[in-house]
């Protein structure tokens, strides 16, 4: 895997800034974002549940694996230098139900996280 691409609700502001944040990363594994549903998701993942995305933060790897939700912000972590050993940490079976969790809770009051201006 060399290239992961990050499909983002782009009306989202806190998607919108999380994508900023990411792009600010040395990155490992590069990382190319796409707006959820747009024509461009549409034409280059036909397959997947466009809707879906949109709701739950979704990767797709140059290999064509999919990640969704809690996984796909643990593979965005893990493809930054500086994350890498958090994402590992994370994604072990002990630690996935906190990740889960504290990503359900993001996910839920995005709009009203958005909101908050720092």
């Amino acid at each position: 895997m060399e290239t992961a691409t990050v499909l983002y609700d782009a009306n989202c502001a806190l998607c919108q800034r999380a994508k900023a944040w990411l792009e600010s990363q040395e990155q490992l594994l590069r990382l190319e974002f796409v707006p959820a549903a747009s024509p461009e998701a549409r034409h280059r993942y036909p397959g997947l549940d466009h809707l879906a995305t949109l709701r739950d933060l979704t990767v797709v790897a140059d290999t064509g694996e999919v990640w969704r939700a809690e996984r796909a912000w643990v593979l965005c972590l893990w493809a930054c230098a500086e994350h890498r050993l958090k994402a590992e940490r994370l994604a072990t079976p002990a630690m996935l139900p906190l990740a889960r969790h504290v990503f359900a809770a993001i996910s839920e009051n995005r709009a009203w996280l958005g909101s908050i201006h720092v």
